[in-house]
Protein backbone atom coordinates (compact mmCIF):
# COMPACT_ATOMS: atom_id res chain seq x y z
CA UNK A 1 0.00 0.00 0.00
CA UNK A 2 2.78 2.48 0.97
CA UNK A 3 4.43 1.68 -2.27
CA UNK A 4 1.71 2.29 -4.32
CA UNK A 5 1.10 5.66 -2.46
CA UNK A 6 4.81 6.63 -3.01
CA UNK A 7 4.51 5.55 -6.97
CA UNK A 8 1.61 7.25 -6.79
CA UNK A 9 3.10 10.25 -5.80
CA UNK A 10 6.41 10.07 -7.82
CA UNK A 11 4.13 9.99 -10.68
CA UNK A 12 2.08 13.38 -10.23
CA UNK A 13 5.06 14.70 -8.81
CA UNK A 14 6.65 14.35 -12.53
CA UNK A 15 3.48 15.37 -14.13
CA UNK A 16 3.73 18.45 -12.51
CA UNK A 17 7.38 19.39 -13.45
CA UNK A 18 6.65 18.15 -17.25
CA UNK A 19 3.39 20.45 -17.22
CA UNK A 20 5.47 22.90 -15.43
CA UNK A 21 1.86 24.02 -13.46
CA UNK A 22 2.02 24.81 -9.51
CA UNK A 23 -1.25 22.79 -8.47
CA UNK A 24 -1.86 25.98 -5.77
CA UNK A 25 -2.32 28.51 -8.20
CA UNK A 26 -6.39 28.83 -9.53
CA UNK A 27 -5.80 29.37 -13.53
CA UNK A 28 -7.77 33.09 -14.01
CA UNK A 29 -9.08 34.11 -17.22
CA UNK A 30 -7.32 37.12 -19.47
CA UNK A 31 -7.43 38.83 -22.83
CA UNK A 32 -4.35 40.42 -23.64
CA UNK A 33 -4.44 42.49 -27.02
CA UNK A 34 -1.52 43.62 -29.05
CA UNK A 35 -1.91 46.13 -32.07
CA UNK A 36 1.17 44.46 -34.37
CA UNK A 37 2.38 41.51 -35.94
CA UNK A 38 6.04 41.56 -35.66
CA UNK A 39 8.97 39.56 -34.20
CA UNK A 40 8.61 41.34 -30.96
CA UNK A 41 4.95 39.62 -30.17
CA UNK A 42 6.99 36.90 -29.61
CA UNK A 43 7.02 36.83 -25.83
CA UNK A 44 3.49 36.65 -25.69
CA UNK A 45 3.10 33.74 -28.20
CA UNK A 46 5.62 31.21 -26.35
CA UNK A 47 4.42 32.55 -22.91
CA UNK A 48 1.17 30.76 -24.33
CA UNK A 49 2.13 27.85 -26.39
CA UNK A 50 4.82 27.02 -24.13
CA UNK A 51 2.80 26.93 -20.56
CA UNK A 52 4.39 29.57 -19.07
CA UNK A 53 1.06 31.80 -18.67
CA UNK A 54 -0.75 28.28 -17.15
CA UNK A 55 2.13 27.92 -14.78
CA UNK A 56 1.68 30.92 -13.14
CA UNK A 57 -1.83 30.92 -12.85
CA UNK A 58 -3.42 32.29 -16.02
CA UNK A 59 -5.54 31.02 -19.03
CA UNK A 60 -4.70 33.35 -21.72
CA UNK A 61 -6.34 34.49 -24.76
CA UNK A 62 -4.34 36.75 -26.85
CA UNK A 63 -6.29 39.06 -29.78
CA UNK A 64 -5.03 40.86 -33.19
CA UNK A 65 -6.55 44.58 -32.44
CA UNK A 66 -5.11 46.75 -35.35
CA UNK A 67 -4.45 50.44 -34.55
CA UNK A 68 -3.19 51.01 -31.17
CA UNK A 69 -6.26 53.86 -31.23
CA UNK A 70 -8.24 50.80 -31.04
CA UNK A 71 -6.35 49.04 -28.45
CA UNK A 72 -6.73 51.80 -26.17
CA UNK A 73 -10.35 51.72 -26.62
CA UNK A 74 -10.62 48.09 -25.76
CA UNK A 75 -8.54 48.47 -22.71
CA UNK A 76 -10.72 51.36 -21.76
CA UNK A 77 -14.38 50.05 -21.81
CA UNK A 78 -13.06 46.71 -20.54
CA UNK A 79 -13.05 44.30 -23.72
CA UNK A 80 -9.42 43.35 -23.14
CA UNK A 81 -7.60 43.41 -19.78
CA UNK A 82 -3.86 44.42 -20.86
CA UNK A 83 -2.35 45.92 -23.88
CA UNK A 84 0.49 44.95 -25.68
CA UNK A 85 1.61 48.24 -27.26
CA UNK A 86 4.31 51.52 -27.79
CA UNK A 87 4.58 54.16 -26.06
CA UNK A 88 2.65 56.66 -28.13
CA UNK A 89 -0.38 55.16 -27.97
CA UNK A 90 -0.23 55.71 -23.78
CA UNK A 91 0.86 58.52 -24.24
CA UNK A 92 -1.65 59.96 -26.72
CA UNK A 93 -4.37 58.65 -24.19
CA UNK A 94 -2.69 60.21 -21.09
CA UNK A 95 -3.13 63.63 -22.99
CA UNK A 96 -6.55 62.80 -23.08
CA UNK A 97 -6.88 62.07 -19.23
CA UNK A 98 -6.68 58.31 -19.87
CA UNK A 99 -4.95 56.83 -16.90
CA UNK A 100 -2.76 53.94 -18.17
CA UNK A 101 0.24 52.03 -16.47
CA UNK A 102 3.19 50.41 -18.38
CA UNK A 103 4.55 47.47 -16.16
CA UNK A 104 7.29 46.20 -18.58
CA UNK A 105 9.13 47.50 -21.83
CA UNK A 106 9.75 44.50 -23.38
CA UNK A 107 11.40 46.35 -26.41
CA UNK A 108 13.27 49.83 -25.38
CA UNK A 109 15.85 51.19 -27.81
CA UNK A 110 15.71 52.06 -31.65
CA UNK A 111 16.37 48.82 -33.92
CA UNK A 112 16.41 50.55 -37.15
CA UNK A 113 18.54 51.96 -39.78
CA UNK A 114 18.87 55.28 -42.04
CA UNK A 115 19.48 53.81 -45.41
CA UNK A 116 19.98 55.68 -48.66
CA UNK A 117 19.88 55.66 -52.58
CA UNK A 118 23.20 53.99 -53.26
CA UNK A 119 24.26 57.15 -55.31
CA UNK A 120 24.34 59.12 -51.27
CA UNK A 121 27.34 58.03 -48.99
CA UNK A 122 26.75 60.15 -46.13
CA UNK A 123 24.58 62.52 -43.90
CA UNK A 124 25.58 65.42 -45.80
CA UNK A 125 24.25 64.31 -49.13
CA UNK A 126 20.67 63.71 -47.80
CA UNK A 127 20.14 67.89 -47.04
CA UNK A 128 17.48 68.65 -49.88
CA UNK A 129 16.35 64.60 -49.64
CA UNK A 130 13.28 63.12 -49.58
CA UNK A 131 12.29 60.84 -46.40
CA UNK A 132 9.07 58.06 -46.14
CA UNK A 133 6.99 57.92 -43.73
CA UNK A 134 3.95 56.21 -42.59
CA UNK A 135 1.94 59.05 -41.10
CA UNK A 136 3.20 62.32 -39.31
CA UNK A 137 3.23 62.09 -35.69
CA UNK A 138 3.39 57.98 -36.07
CA UNK A 139 5.77 55.49 -34.93
CA UNK A 140 8.07 55.97 -38.04
CA UNK A 141 7.76 59.72 -38.14
CA UNK A 142 9.21 59.23 -34.89
CA UNK A 143 12.40 56.69 -35.91
CA UNK A 144 12.82 58.96 -38.70
CA UNK A 145 13.12 61.98 -36.45
CA UNK A 146 15.07 60.61 -33.94
CA UNK A 147 17.54 59.04 -36.59
CA UNK A 148 17.93 62.27 -38.27
CA UNK A 149 19.11 63.78 -35.05
CA UNK A 150 21.45 61.17 -34.62
CA UNK A 151 23.45 62.03 -37.44
CA UNK A 152 23.21 65.71 -36.84
CA UNK A 153 20.13 66.55 -39.83
CA UNK A 154 17.17 68.90 -39.04
CA UNK A 155 14.48 68.86 -41.38
CA UNK A 156 13.36 72.54 -41.42
CA UNK A 157 17.30 73.91 -41.36
CA UNK A 158 18.52 71.18 -44.43
CA UNK A 159 15.50 70.99 -46.13
CA UNK A 160 14.01 67.94 -45.99
CA UNK A 161 10.59 66.62 -47.67
CA UNK A 162 8.89 64.51 -45.22
CA UNK A 163 6.59 62.34 -47.22
CA UNK A 164 3.80 60.37 -46.33
CA UNK A 165 4.10 56.72 -47.86
CA UNK A 166 2.48 54.02 -46.13
CA UNK A 167 3.75 50.87 -43.99
CA UNK A 168 7.22 50.14 -43.79
CA UNK A 169 6.65 47.42 -46.99
CA UNK A 170 5.37 50.29 -49.06
CA UNK A 171 8.12 52.85 -48.05
CA UNK A 172 10.94 50.20 -48.68
CA UNK A 173 9.29 49.87 -52.40
CA UNK A 174 9.00 53.41 -52.54
CA UNK A 175 13.19 53.65 -51.90
CA UNK A 176 13.82 50.90 -54.07
CA UNK A 177 12.03 52.65 -57.32
CA UNK A 178 13.29 56.21 -56.47
CA UNK A 179 10.25 57.56 -55.28
CA UNK A 180 12.15 58.55 -52.20
CA UNK A 181 16.28 58.92 -51.32
CA UNK A 182 16.33 57.75 -47.78
CA UNK A 183 13.78 56.01 -44.69
CA UNK A 184 14.09 54.49 -41.13
CA UNK A 185 13.94 50.83 -41.59
CA UNK A 186 14.40 47.54 -39.73
CA UNK A 187 14.71 44.05 -40.30
CA UNK A 188 14.30 42.36 -43.33
CA UNK A 189 13.98 44.92 -45.25
CA UNK A 190 16.90 46.80 -44.36
CA UNK A 191 18.75 43.68 -45.10
CA UNK A 192 17.59 43.36 -48.53
CA UNK A 193 18.03 46.81 -49.60
CA UNK A 194 21.67 46.47 -48.72
CA UNK A 195 21.83 43.41 -51.02
CA UNK A 196 20.59 45.60 -53.68
CA UNK A 197 23.74 48.42 -53.29
CA UNK A 198 21.68 50.80 -50.69
CA UNK A 199 23.76 52.94 -49.06
CA UNK A 200 23.87 52.76 -44.86
CA UNK A 201 23.99 55.86 -43.38
CA UNK A 202 23.69 55.08 -39.84
CA UNK A 203 22.93 51.75 -38.02
CA UNK A 204 21.03 53.23 -34.96
CA UNK A 205 20.71 50.30 -33.02
CA UNK A 206 24.49 50.74 -31.50
CA UNK A 207 23.27 54.33 -30.33
CA UNK A 208 20.74 52.98 -27.77
CA UNK A 209 18.51 55.58 -29.00
CA UNK A 210 15.85 55.01 -25.65
CA UNK A 211 12.25 54.12 -27.73
CA UNK A 212 9.87 51.97 -25.92
CA UNK A 213 8.80 50.23 -29.03
CA UNK A 214 6.38 47.40 -27.11
CA UNK A 215 5.03 47.30 -23.55
CA UNK A 216 2.94 45.55 -21.47
CA UNK A 217 0.07 48.44 -20.13
CA UNK A 218 -3.31 48.18 -18.47
CA UNK A 219 -5.65 50.81 -16.36
CA UNK A 220 -5.12 52.24 -13.49
CA UNK A 221 -8.33 50.64 -12.52
CA UNK A 222 -7.51 47.19 -13.57
CA UNK A 223 -4.09 47.36 -11.45
CA UNK A 224 -5.93 48.64 -8.36
CA UNK A 225 -8.51 45.30 -8.73
CA UNK A 226 -6.47 43.01 -9.70
CA UNK A 227 -2.45 43.48 -8.83
CA UNK A 228 -1.30 40.32 -8.43
CA UNK A 229 -2.96 39.02 -11.86
CA UNK A 230 -0.85 41.75 -13.21
CA UNK A 231 2.23 40.34 -11.69
CA UNK A 232 1.34 37.14 -12.57
CA UNK A 233 1.27 38.15 -16.25
CA UNK A 234 4.85 39.77 -16.17
CA UNK A 235 6.14 36.66 -14.12
CA UNK A 236 5.12 34.60 -17.24
CA UNK A 237 6.53 37.26 -19.57
CA UNK A 238 10.06 37.40 -17.89
CA UNK A 239 10.04 33.94 -18.00
CA UNK A 240 9.08 33.14 -21.82
CA UNK A 241 11.91 35.94 -22.56
CA UNK A 242 14.43 34.21 -20.65
CA UNK A 243 13.86 30.81 -22.94
CA UNK A 244 12.55 32.56 -26.24
CA UNK A 245 16.26 34.17 -25.72
CA UNK A 246 18.10 30.98 -25.12
CA UNK A 247 20.43 29.47 -27.44
CA UNK A 248 18.87 25.73 -27.22
CA UNK A 249 15.42 27.57 -27.48
CA UNK A 250 16.13 28.50 -31.17
CA UNK A 251 14.30 25.76 -32.87
CA UNK A 252 11.22 26.46 -30.63
CA UNK A 253 11.10 29.79 -31.50
CA UNK A 254 12.08 29.53 -34.95
CA UNK A 255 8.66 27.07 -35.49
CA UNK A 256 6.51 29.53 -33.52
CA UNK A 257 7.45 32.45 -35.88
CA UNK A 258 6.96 30.05 -39.04
CA UNK A 259 3.61 28.67 -37.42
CA UNK A 260 2.25 32.40 -36.64
CA UNK A 261 3.57 34.98 -39.09
CA UNK A 262 2.86 32.07 -41.71
CA UNK A 263 6.44 31.95 -42.84
CA UNK A 264 7.70 28.79 -45.32
CA UNK A 265 11.19 30.27 -45.99
CA UNK A 266 13.76 29.09 -42.92
CA UNK A 267 15.67 31.98 -44.24
CA UNK A 268 12.85 34.84 -43.87
CA UNK A 269 12.54 32.86 -40.23
CA UNK A 270 16.54 33.25 -39.25
CA UNK A 271 16.44 36.68 -40.69
CA UNK A 272 12.86 37.77 -37.90
CA UNK A 273 14.85 35.72 -35.22
CA UNK A 274 17.82 37.68 -35.65
CA UNK A 275 15.40 41.02 -35.15
CA UNK A 276 13.90 39.51 -32.04
CA UNK A 277 17.17 38.56 -30.89
CA UNK A 278 18.23 42.18 -30.78
CA UNK A 279 14.81 44.31 -29.52
CA UNK A 280 14.08 42.59 -26.75
CA UNK A 281 15.05 42.98 -23.21
CA UNK A 282 15.63 40.71 -20.49
CA UNK A 283 15.21 42.81 -18.14
CA UNK A 284 11.91 44.76 -19.26
CA UNK A 285 12.27 47.71 -16.83
CA UNK A 286 9.44 50.80 -18.13
CA UNK A 287 11.85 53.44 -19.94
CA UNK A 288 11.04 56.64 -18.25
CA UNK A 289 13.69 58.20 -21.36
CA UNK A 290 12.01 56.38 -23.84
CA UNK A 291 8.75 57.90 -22.89
CA UNK A 292 10.75 61.39 -22.55
CA UNK A 293 11.95 60.54 -25.91
CA UNK A 294 8.15 59.79 -27.34
CA UNK A 295 6.44 62.76 -25.21
CA UNK A 296 9.02 65.14 -26.84
CA UNK A 297 8.78 64.60 -30.58
CA UNK A 298 4.48 63.76 -30.29
CA UNK A 299 4.51 67.40 -28.23
CA UNK A 300 5.29 69.05 -31.87
CA UNK A 301 1.90 68.02 -32.99
CA UNK A 302 0.00 67.55 -29.65
CA UNK A 303 0.69 70.07 -27.24
CA UNK A 304 -1.76 68.40 -24.73
CA UNK A 305 0.79 65.88 -24.63
CA UNK A 306 3.57 68.40 -23.17
CA UNK A 307 1.64 68.10 -20.08
CA UNK A 308 1.56 64.98 -19.33
CA UNK A 309 3.67 63.63 -16.19
CA UNK A 310 5.47 60.89 -17.84
CA UNK A 311 6.86 59.64 -14.57
CA UNK A 312 3.49 58.89 -13.73
CA UNK A 313 2.49 56.39 -16.90
CA UNK A 314 5.33 53.86 -15.52
CA UNK A 315 4.87 51.62 -12.92
CA UNK A 316 7.70 49.77 -12.00
CA UNK A 317 6.97 47.76 -8.38
CA UNK A 318 6.33 44.36 -10.11
CA UNK A 319 9.53 44.45 -12.32
CA UNK A 320 12.02 45.43 -9.29
CA UNK A 321 10.28 43.26 -7.08
CA UNK A 322 10.94 40.36 -9.38
CA UNK A 323 14.39 41.44 -10.24
CA UNK A 324 15.65 42.11 -6.83
CA UNK A 325 13.95 38.89 -5.62
CA UNK A 326 16.52 37.26 -8.14
CA UNK A 327 13.54 35.54 -10.04
CA UNK A 328 14.72 37.21 -13.34
CA UNK A 329 18.51 35.94 -12.90
CA UNK A 330 16.96 32.47 -11.54
CA UNK A 331 15.11 32.24 -14.97
CA UNK A 332 18.14 33.65 -17.13
CA UNK A 333 20.01 30.72 -15.40
CA UNK A 334 18.12 27.87 -16.28
CA UNK A 335 17.62 28.37 -19.56
CA UNK A 336 21.35 29.37 -20.49
CA UNK A 337 20.88 33.21 -20.79
CA UNK A 338 24.11 35.34 -19.57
Amino acid sequence: MADRFFVSALVSAFLLIILRVSPTIAQVKITIGHAAISPRIIPLVIAQEQGFFAKHGIESRLVLIKGAPTLVASLISGDIDLGYTGGPAVLGAAAQGVNFKILASISSRLTHTLIASPNIKKAEDLRGKKFGIQSIGGSTWMHTMLGLEYVGLDPKRDNLSILVIGDSVLIGQALEAGRIDAAVLDGVLVRRLKSKGFSVIAELQPANIPMLNQGLVVTQGYLQKRSEVAERVLMALVESLGFSLAPASKPVVLKTMMKRFQITDAGVAEEGYQDYLTSVERKPYPSLEALRNIQRLMAVHNPKVATVRVEELIETRFIRKLDESGFIEKVSAAYGVK
